[in-house]
């Protein structure tokens, strides 16, 4: 399912997604000559965990001894991309819910499209048709329509 071309239908919903920005896309066209219509955009502000965490990560004191150790300072762009793919998971999940699509294509990098997969709500994984591990948001669309056509 990975890795290939997929076939993307007439009336496919393709998700293209990262950790900051989904598009939801319609095919309108067929699988060799995609037209593919936006039908709903999701972004999010997520700066780089170097802009994101202003304090220096904290100690901790042993209460035996005189131990002293560092704590790993929190990833806080990966902890946002975590909460966007949960952001994006409940919109498909209500598209699913109100019957708005049958099938379904996840374009996203593979750590994303991970945490896609912990998100995803039943009614949802099962109308995914295919999987591509690519990373296509910043690309304009008629780009997609290639790259993406059988």
């Amino acid at each position: 399912m990975a890795g290939q071309k997929p076939q993307i239908s007439h009336n496919t919903l393709m998700l293209i997604g990262d950790g900051r920005k989904a598009l939801f896309l319609r095919n309108k066209g067929t699988p060799q000559r995609l037209h593919l219509e936006v039908e709903q955009v999701l972004e999010q502000e997520n700066p780089a965990t170097r802009e994101q965490g202003t304090d220096r990560p904290g100690r901790s004191i042993q209460s035996v001894g005189a131990a002293r150790s560092a704590m790993e300072q929190a990833d806080w762009h990966y902890l946002a991309e975590e909460r966007f793919a949960g952001t994006i998971a409940e919109a498909l999940y209500r598209l699913a819910h109100g019957n708005r699509f049958d099938k379904l294509v996840v374009v996203a990098p593979a750590k994303v499209l991970g945490n896609l997969r912990q998100a995803f709500h039943a009614e949802v994984t099962e109308r995914i048709v295919a999987e591509v591990a690519k990373e296509l948001t910043s690309h304009p669309i008629p780009e997609i329509e290639k790259l993406m056509a059988a």
